[in-house]
């Protein structure tokens, strides 16, 4: 590929609202994703959703397998991976927090699969973003990886997360303001590439969320579409970098 040619990865279907959890079948259906899924969860995760997604998927006819991911570890991705080339697995689908959406999006990279996120919580924008989290190691890494076909973000079940998640994610957002100044230096001093959309995109969206941020309160559901939305732009922004 040309140096200047630009491959932007984007989710094509962005689910967000109340009870939207029941939505993945047609989700699914809409992406031609019909047989052959492996569920990527945590321990607590999947009584909150991966247990759900798991028998919505049965229910519409699919072969479903599913794993518990322990840590968002490159140990865990070789894992996910071996049990989805020896299960013929089509697409993968993350259902949990950071980790187990971070370890099912860079398995999913590995063997050219679709990936779908189902968040449990809005703490990062590595829900929609290109990039996954992993340690290896004592390091912790960010890794390229392809960017979900689909986010499911049910504003119920983010809701009832404890709110030091979504805390969290806030962070994440308004962190962007000093990323951007950070990066508009490197360009600067190091001549690093810098995509004036990207910045401008991650800026806009820190100043919603800090001209908002008297209406995020705990157990809203307004609360935690508005930091979706957010994290959904701020990933949005990372891919057109």
């Amino acid at each position: 590929m040309n140096a200047q040619n630009k491959w932007m990865q984007l989710p094509r279907d962005v689910v967000i609202g109340h009870g939207v959890i029941d939505d993945i079948k047609n989700v699914c259906a809409d992406l031609k994703l019909t047989d052959n899924a492996l569920i990527v969860t945590g321990k607590n995760t999947r009584k909150i959703a991966g247990d759900i997604v798991h028998d919505l998927l049965i229910d519409s006819g699919q072969n479903v397998e599913m794993i518990v991911s322990e840590s968002a570890s490159m140990k865990e991705v070789d894992r996910v991976r071996r049990q989805a080339i020896d299960s013929d697995v089509k697409y993968l689908l993350g259902v949990g927090s950071g980790k187990s959406i971070d370890v099912a999006k860079l398995a999913a990279t590995e063997i050219e699969v679709p990936f779908i996120s189902v968040p449990t919580a809005a703490s990062h924008d590595g829900i929609v973003s290109s990039r996954a989290s992993i340690k290896d190691g004592t390091k912790t890494a960010s890794i390229q990886a392809n960017a979900p076909m689909a986010v499911i973000a049910d504003t119920e079940i983010i809701a009832n997360a404890p709110y030091r998640l979504l805390a969290s994610g806030c962070g994440d957002i308004i962190s962007n303001c000093t990323a951007v100044l950070d990066w508009q230096l490197a360009n600067r001093l190091q001549n690093v590439p810098f995509s004036e959309y990207a910045a401008a995109l991650s800026s806009m969206t820190a100043q919603i969320l800090i001209d908002s941020a008297d209406t995020i309160k705990p157990e809203l559901e307004s609360s935690v579409r508005m930091v979706v939305k957010a994290l959904v732009s701020s990933g949005v922004a990372m891919s057109i970098a």
